[in-house]
């Protein structure tokens, strides 16, 4: 019965017991002995056959086919199942696919995560995601480092997109009757400057008073935060929306010089190299913006302009390069010469103070500067300003479409002359002052002539058939007697030296502003006038 039994074993016994039961056969069966064999070889050949098959499905010799065997696929879990139907079996992977459903099981997904171990900390795996489709191209053609690359690009790009349908038509929210000129100062070194320095290539070294040896960077860092509301910060991508194929202008004299030099830069952030230009010609600077937006084929086609005209109206000191007059003269009722410059130009900022100060009456001609006249009267100052400002809004009510065109007038920006106005009797001028006004037990006085103010402000109110906007920024200005240019300027073109700097009392320049300073804070109270109206303008 036992060698019955092994007669009948099973057709799978191992290939060493089958010989040795034929061997014992060997004579009696010897036809049936040669069939065992033979068969038993055959057996043995079929089973070792299947085990290499299998061998070569789960370890294939291509590199490539190793890599595949090694991902791991999981389906997408419903987040509130708290399963996952599988996952890697080792960290020796480095790719995982991952299959993602949408509703209704119509459509599918593939997405691979792509570890790419040089690009994060040791022992930290990063995940970039990216198509399997576009992947399975790549993966040819570049290394992790490119697909890494080429997500980012995508990414950003679709960033860009959605950017750009949130900026177009965009209204920044001023709440209505909010006094955005009446705050204070706050110090804040985090969203502040808006922009560096050496970021703007335009800025003259007039104004770049870091680069000119200023040590201390403090003045860059105030806000000023209205006491109601607050002040919009200014968003350069939205701005330019609002000046794409249009024209904003600054005209007056080198304190709205200085405020656009500060507007190129606020704007100049939203244009890649190569696509912004700044001309000069004569009175006429010209800051031009060209950028071509490649997904929605729009194009910005803005410039930001600044017209020499110190008086606004005619004078002797027209010339933007040859104005150092000691004996300023004006025409008060002679606007033309320069209105024509203004024509067709969709937002019109407009300043004239610092000129009216070198005396205190104004020098009025008589007759006309074409005809060779010289002789002039002197008249009050207020007076002869309120003279100009009518001559100056008879202008803009004739020739300005308030359909088409938002004017503007800033008022004037303050000088600090004399240390003791602000209780530092051991000050020189400006000099070395690192913060601004922050308490007086009285008034603080810095000189301003308040009465050409008054003056401003009741003119511009009595305007009827074209609205204009004044920006109060004198008494936020007062102070900022930290913000000025100081001994980190020019002199006659020229950058002061060593021993000019070590005298503020003659060369310290406390009428301009460096820059990023306090003149962005005005170009955000216009940011926030131009931004937050309708977009009929």
């Amino acid at each position: 019965m036992l060698f019955s039994r092994r007669k009948s074993s099973s057709l799978f016994t191992p290939e060493p017991f089958m010989m040795k039961q034929a061997a014992f056969n060997g004579r009696k069966n010897g036809n049936l002995s040669i069939f065992v064999v033979v068969f038993s070889v055959f057996l043995f050949a079929l089973f070792m056959y299947n085990e290499d098959v299998k061998s070569i499905a789960e370890f294939p010799f291509s590199s490539r086919s190793r890599a595949k065997s090694q991902e791991v696929s999981h389906q997408h879990q419903d987040p509130s199942s708290g399963q996952q139907e599988g996952k890697p079996k080792g960290t020796e992977s480095s790719t995982t696919e991952v299959e993602t459903r949408q509703d209704g099981g119509e459509e599918r997904r593939r997405t691979k995560v792509v570890f790419a171990d040089e690009d994060g900390p040791a022992g930290v795996r990063l995940p970039v995601i990216k198509e399997v489709e576009e992947a399975a191209h790549e993966e040819r053609a570049a290394g992790p480092k490119e697909k890494i690359k080429e997500e980012e690009k995508l990414g950003e790009k679709e960033v860009e997109e959605d950017r750009t349908v949130v900026v177009e038509r965009t209204v920044v929210s001023v709440p209505e009757g909010c006094d955005l000129f009446t705050g204070q100062w706050v110090y804040d070194n985090v969203t502040r400057p808006i922009y560096k320095e050496h970021e703007c290539e335009f800025l003259t070294e007039q104004v770049t008073c870091m680069r000119n040896g200023r040590k201390d960077d403090s003045f860059q860092k105030w806000r000023w935060q209205p006491r109601d509301c607050n002040l919009p910060r200014f968003d350069a991508r939205i701005f330019m929306e609002r000046l794409r194929g249009k024209r904003l202008m600054f005209v007056g004299d080198s304190l709205n010089r200085n405020q656009w030099e500060s507007m190129v830069c606020l704007v100049q952030s939203a244009a890649p190299p190569g696509k912004k230009t700044l001309v000069k010609n004569g009175s006429l600077n010209v800051f031009r913006l060209q950028i071509e937006i490649v997904w929605n084929a729009k194009e910005y086609n803005a410039t930001v302009e600044f017209y020499w005209a110190p008086f606004l109206v005619e004078s002797n000191s027209d010339d933007p390069n040859l104005h150092s007059i000691q004996n300023r003269i004006i025409m008060p009722e002679s606007i033309k010469k320069h209105g024509k410059n203004w024509k067709g130009v969709d937002y019109l900022i407009f300043n004239t103070y610092i000129w009216w100060m070198n005396t205190f009456n104004m020098k009025v001609l008589r007759g006309s500067f074409d005809e060779g006249a010289t002789e002039y009267d002197e008249m009050d100052r207020p007076k002869t300003y309120r003279r100009v400002l009518k001559t100056w809004a008879k202008w803009v009510e004739k020739n300005v479409d308030p359909k088409r065109t938002m004017v503007f007038f800033m008022s004037m920006s303050p000088n600090h002359i004399k240390s003791e106005e602000w209780d530092n009797p051991n000050g020189i001028k400006c000099a070395q002052e690192t913060e601004p006004v922050m308490s007086l037990p009285h008034a603080l006085d810095v000189g301003t002539d308040w009465r050409l103010f008054d003056v401003a402000v009741n003119v511009t109110r009595s305007m009827r058939k074209v609205p204009v906007w004044f920006l109060s920024i004198t008494a936020l200005s007062e102070l900022r007697k930290d913000a000025h240019t100081s001994v980190h300027t020019l002199r006659q073109g020229k950058l002061l030296t060593r021993e000019q700097q070590a005298d503020p009392a003659n060369y310290a320049d406390c009428i301009h502003w460096c820059l990023p300073g306090l003149p962005d804070v005005w170009n955000e109270f216009l940011y926030a006038r131009i931004a937050s109206s309708p977009w009929s303008i």
